[in-house]
């Protein structure tokens, strides 16, 4: 059994949507990042970078104690080797989809998550007009290299379905919201209906964690608190700076 530590977020759903089509049994543990539980010491226990999802593992295949991984693109890998799907055997297949995970770590997560920010900030926040700008068309040139590799083969590692798609779909849903248009892009627009109509993937985006409560029902102090807490973030003290034992000699 897999625990997923999960939020529904793009990178949450990626793991499940993978989940769901290997058809492996899993469990959400939820993580409320929207309360700050993703610093909690029992989560940065198995995911130290303070970021969810993570996952744990019950029954590795080496027959050995839970094995734990955060960061989804490790998650994704370990899962369809698990699995022994969707992730090519032979060295030059495998890295095709390596580089595009990689490629969507490091690109289109994080470039789309900061397009996503910038544009959702309301005017106490001061002119974000350069910050927008500059996203919204770094996301507008991933978009076009998504399409660019897209127009000669159905999938982004080429003729199979693999991790490599589902990966990067959860970060194009909201399009729109991202300032982007659809139409601008032909040949992602039939991958991205195609990966719409996959009955896993719809299952994987579905997943949910119960129903959340509304901000607007918490005190200011809370609300201090949790703005403290999520934003601005800076290094946390190392183990031996608060005095819980020293390095080994």
């Amino acid at each position: 059994m897999i625990d997923l530590h999960y939020f529904p977020t793009p990178n949450g759903k990626k793991v499940t949507i993978l989940l769901e089509e290997c058809g492996l049994p899993y469990r959400i543990a939820p993580v409320n990042i929207g309360r700050g539980e993703q610093f909690a010491e029992p989560f940065l226990k198995i995911s130290p970078n303070n970021r969810m999802p993570a996952m744990v593992d019950h029954a590795p295949s080496d027959g050995g104690p839970p094995l734990s991984l955060f960061e989804s693109g490790a998650i994704m890998m370990y899962i369809a080797e698990k699995a022994g799907k969707f992730y090519p055997q032979d060295l030059r297949g495998r890295h095709e989809v390596n580089q595009w995970v990689i490629w969507q770590m490091a690109n289109q997560g994080p470039k789309t998550g900061e397009c996503g920010h910038f544009r959702r900030l309301g005017p106490e926040a001061g002119d974000q007009s350069y910050a927008i700008r500059r996203f919204t068309d770094e996301v507008n040139r991933l978009y076009g290299v998504l399409n660019n590799r897209l127009y000669d083969r159905p999938y982004v590692a080429g003729d199979d379905y693999t991790i490599a798609d589902m990966i990067c779909y959860p970060w194009t849903v909201n399009w729109a919201g991202q300032g982007q248009d659809i139409e601008e892009f032909k040949h992602f627009k039939r991958w991205f209906e195609a990966m719409s109509e996959r009955p896993a993937v719809r299952r994987g985006m579905d997943v949910g964690v119960g129903p959340q409560p509304d901000p607007s029902t918490l005190s200011e102090g809370e609300r201090e608190r949790l703005r403290k807490l999520l934003y601005n973030q800076r290094a946390r003290p190392a183990p031996d700076a608060q005095g819980r034992g020293s390095p080994p000699a």
